[in-house]
């Protein structure tokens, strides 16, 4: 029987600061080591900050210089991948003796990306996974990642992937997870509402995996003062109010949900409660009918500039071909035109 402990942090960074922010993640680490845990899951956008409120002073077909402002501010608070940021974060994951999971705010060249870290015990940077599908006005300020960005590792406490919070809603990735024998599925959000408890509970019934969701318990007071938020300027406001949860592979609830505190939750997992939930169904094994559905998944880096010696390609695809015009007529019910 192999038992793994994890916590999912439910806390709030220092919004836009990363040097608090890495502060936090450093002290809440060893918080929880101090609990026994193995792993240790952090929020979406833990560094530095999610910009809940914001509009960026966008409208359709225009952009105002204060936006444009609030947007530099926000990349400057990002942190390159690697750099010496995850060189910080790797030495907390070492303090703790801990693999870590968390979220952070990528940047690359001009372009945001929200992203998951994933690190070793030992402090290495094991690897990451960029937000496929920001959600609606994230869309202002994160660029989409490729499927080059979708691991599931395996590691000493078992299968280890990420889905970043309405990611969990598209379930392609998430059969993509399954295939590549998730155990331990990480699901950092943003989304604080109820219905969210559902979305993890179903993620864990179908997939026969624990499911560590975790959130942000956010105040006003932990975002800059001269933030332009619709939330008010009460410090006390509640920015978010978390939700964060751990589920078994039956949909069982092990921990949580926590709301309107922060708080580290931590739960015992027996990896073998996933063998037996698999009994009866394994979507991509007994359960699958692939003579009727088959999923392609484009792993490759799809970066915008290729330079090389590989253009072009030694052969070009043939073209469709052109309907013949009894085919053309038949579309047009006999109609010529």
């Amino acid at each position: 029987m192999a038992i793994v402990r994890a916590a999912v942090v439910q806390a709030a960074p220092a919004a836009f600061d990363r040097d608090r922010s890495l502060a936090r993640v450093s002290a809440l680490t060893t918080e929880a080591a101090g609990l026994g845990a193995q792993l240790i899951v952090f929020p979406e956008a833990f560094v530095s900050g999610y910009p809940r409120g914001l509009d960026l002073g966008t409208r359709i077909g225009s952009r105002t210089p204060e936006g444009r402002e609030q947007f530099r501010r926000y990349w400057e608070s990002a942190i390159d991948v690697p750099g010496p940021a995850t060189a910080a974060l790797g030495d907390a994951a070492r303090k703790a003796q801990a693999h870590m999971v968390i979220g952070v705010v990528e940047r690359a060249g001009g372009t945001l990306y929200c992203s998951v870290l994933f690190f070793a015990p030992d402090g290495r940077l094991l690897g990451k996974h960029r937000k496929l599908m920001p959600t609606a006005a994230e869309r202002l300020v994160w660029g989409f990642g490729d499927g080059s960005t979708m691991p599931v590792l395996n590691t000493p406490i078992g299968r280890l992937g990420a889905a970043i919070c309405w990611e969990n809603y598209m379930p392609l990735l998430r059969m993509h997870m399954y295939a590549q024998g998730v155990q331990l599925y990480c699901a950092p959000t943003a989304d604080n509402r109820e219905t969210w408890q559902a979305t993890a509970r179903h993620i864990a019934l179908e997939g026969r995996c624990f499911v560590l969701s975790c959130n942000q318990f956010a105040l006003r007071s932990d975002y800059p003062d001269d933030y332009p938020a619709d939330q008010g300027e009460d410090p006390g406001t509640v920015m978010s109010r978390g939700g964060s949860c751990i589920i078994d592979p039956l949909g069982q609830v092990l921990a949580g949900p926590l709301y309107d505190a922060p708080g580290i939750l931590t739960a015992d997992l027996d990896l073998d409660e996933i063998a037996r939930g698999k009994f009866d169904l394994d979507v991509v094994g007994h359960y699958a009918r692939p003579d009727i559905f088959r999923l392609v998944v484009n792993t490759s880096p799809t970066p915008p500039v290729v330079v090389g010696t590989g253009w072009p390609p030694a052969e070009w695809p043939e073209p469709a071909p052109e309907p013949s015009p009894r085919a053309l007529l038949a579309e047009n019910g006999g109609n010529p035109r």
